[in-house]
């Protein structure tokens, strides 16, 4: 990857963090990572947790951590999937969608009519920048069931290493042509 297009656009993202935090009002009840985090929800949910934190780029802890203060707040809901019952679904609730509407909408707009009147092409931008994340991102495979070892580790690929039939030992002397301790 061109490692100075990458290197941009990380910038214009810390940029546009900055420019946020920057216009969050001291009576401001969300920061910005929590607005961003409320709008994520807002265009996938229901979504699980690790579905959350994919989209927000974030590891599954911090995405644990960053919902807990929402949920007291009111501002999500997070539920056992009937489904799957280990995963969690996380919904904004009503004031969690007002919350965003009042203050995570408006800055959108603000940034939006910024660059506009600055004479960038936000929209050919926006488009652009989608073309791009889809091209990047790598289609989800369907997952077949993963052998695994007796410590729930996922089994080593051993594909075109053993000859058909034979069965591997976990012990190397064991294995033909290994040599005898000694």
């Amino acid at each position: 990857m061109d490692e100075g297009l990458a290197e941009l656009l990380y910038r214009v993202v810390m940029l546009m963090g900055e420019a946020a935090r920057r216009r969050s009002e001291p009576n401001q009840r969300l920061s910005h990572s929590q607005l961003r985090l409320l709008g994520t929800l807002e265009e996938i949910q229901p979504a699980t947790q690790h579905q959350l934190a994919e989209a927000l780029t974030l590891s599954d802890p911090a995405i644990s951590r960053s919902l807990r203060p929402l949920e007291a707040q009111g501002y999500v809901t997070i539920s056992v999937d009937p489904a799957h019952r280990r995963r969690r679904l996380v919904t904004l609730t009503p004031t969690g969608q007002d919350a965003f509407l009042v203050e995570g909408k408006p800055l959108e707009e603000e940034l939006r009519t910024a660059l506009l009147q600055a004479g960038f092409p936000y929209d050919r931008y926006l488009a652009e920048t989608h073309r791009l994340a889809a091209l990047l991102t790598p289609a989800q495979p369907r997952r077949a069931a993963t052998a695994r070892q007796p410590n729930g580790a996922p089994e080593p690929d051993r594909a075109g290493r053993r000859e058909q039939g034979e069965v591997e030992s976990r012990s190397p002397a064991a294995r033909p042509g290994a040599a005898e301790p000694g």
